[in-house]
């Protein structure tokens, strides 16, 4: 059984990551466990690197895989990227497959990509908004479409996350967003390389 453990920003990280995740690694073939998903990206980033070094100095055993999740924030996926990437220790940096999971510029815009998922979830369609750097800006917009097409909230988007993803055209998103499409080929590389992909 393969080991995929996530590091990210926040909840909703949490559940598009690993719904995402969920969605396109076999079941029966790998677990998937969060072990830092609060207090933004700097927590995430400081976990990691913390994590990494207890593996590097044999204080815990190696995953499978680590995904780590962050907003690219409209700096760029190769500034985040970067990011991620000097968490890990250079011993570690050619044994330790890590996947690089940065929305851009949010998570929420990657729930609004696939109109026709939102309409099987809600009943009604929604929009996908152009980029724009604006904080929250993709959050409202996403807590407006429920809203708009009769669904309800009382925690915010998120609980609304599991449905949507589960109705995901994953072809489809990836020819939308470059983001996901680079996280989605990321996924696929490692597992072909597992042999858990034709």
């Amino acid at each position: 059984m393969r080991r995929i453990v996530v590091f990210c920003e926040d909840i909703g990280h949490e559940k598009v990551i690993t719904g995402l995740l969920r969605k396109i690694v076999p079941n029966k073939l790998s677990t998937i466990e969060t072990l830092s998903s609060r207090h933004g990206k700097g927590r995430a980033l400081s976990e990691l690197e913390r994590y990494l070094v207890q593996i590097k100095n044999r204080h815990l055993s190696m995953p499978d895989a680590i995904v780590a999740a962050i907003d690219a924030n409209c700096k760029g996926y190769n500034v985040k990227k970067n990011e991620i990437d000097g968490k890990v220790p250079k011993e570690l940096s050619d044994i330790m497959p890590v996947i690089h999971a940065v929305p851009d510029p949010h998570v929420e815009r990657w729930m609004l990509l696939d109109a026709y998922a939102f309409k099987i979830v809600f009943g009604k369609g929604c929009s996908v908004p152009k980029q724009k750097c604006e904080k929250d800006y993709y959050k409202k917009i996403l807590n407006k479409a429920i809203t708009d097409a009769g669904g309800y909230i009382t925690l915010g988007w998120i609980e609304h996350a599991e449905e949507i993803i589960k109705n995901l055209d994953i072809e489809m998103i990836c020819q939308q967003d470059d983001s996901v499409r680079r996280f989605i080929e990321e996924v696929r590389v490692l597992l072909k390389k597992w042999g858990d992909l034709a």
